[in-house]
């Protein structure tokens, strides 16, 4: 089963027309949207300053197109050197399918809510906190719309079907996430991620800004 589909997805056609031009749109619209964001993005590193000790950036090592791991940027929304490790079994359970997603994030979050900081619950609302990965954009890193980067630890737990994830650039937005990511379990997070790969094309790109755009205005963030 896994290497049926991972074939097919060799087998798609290169749609490098497609790619190049969604590159150079990516591109355009960090540069377009810089005079906006970067004073938005001061006043956020501003309040994390003023909130809580410790970076106003939040830098880890992500998993990219073709397993590249790369550096991803978000604005720091949690206590500064927390202890990981209970976050680390949680999610390769996760992404093993031994935690399901609605009701085992119900059981994670009251854990995790406790650490994040006054300022990072509004970004987190907002969806603020993820700005900063419009460098990731404009250094080939990401693209605006894509399957979420997972952690290196967690691609380790990857089936091998969960790999088609990574045959295009990880996305500051994708599919999964306006189907409502943070209540699913992670194959079908995976299996969002693969149609995306599978049906890709402009069309689909703007129902998935649309639909983000309705879920940040909605007050749906990532926290």
């Amino acid at each position: 089963m896994d290497i049926i589909v991972i074939n097919s997805l060799k087998s798609l056609p290169s749609r490098s027309r497609y790619r190049l031009i969604k590159r150079v749109g990516d591109y355009l619209i960090c540069l377009l949207a810089m005079p906006i964001v970067l004073p938005v993005m001061a006043i956020c590193a501003l309040a994390i300053w003023l909130d809580s000790p410790g970076p106003m950036l939040f830098v880890q090592e992500r998993i990219g197109k073709g397993g590249r791991q790369f550096k991803m940027l978000k604005f720091r929304t949690m206590q500064h050197n927390l202890d990981d490790r209970e976050h680390r079994v949680f999610m390769k359970a996760f992404v093993n399918g031994q935690v399901n997603g609605v009701s085992g994030h119900q059981m994670f979050k009251p854990v995790q809510a406790a650490q994040v900081t006054r300022v990072g619950r509004i970004l987190r609302k907002t969806s603020l906190d993820e700005l900063p990965q419009l460098f990731n954009v404009l250094r080939g890193e990401m693209s605006i719309i894509g399957p979420r980067p997972n952690v290196p630890w967690e691609v380790e737990e990857y089936r091998l079907w969960h790999h088609e994830r990574l045959e295009v650039l990880p996305g500051i937005t994708g599919l999964a996430q306006v189907m409502g990511r943070s209540g699913l379990p992670f194959d079908r997070i995976a299996k969002y991620d693969a149609e995306y790969v599978m049906k890709q094309s402009f069309g689909l790109d703007l129902k998935i800004m649309l639909w983000t755009v309705k879920s940040v205005l909605m007050g749906r963030g990532a926290g």
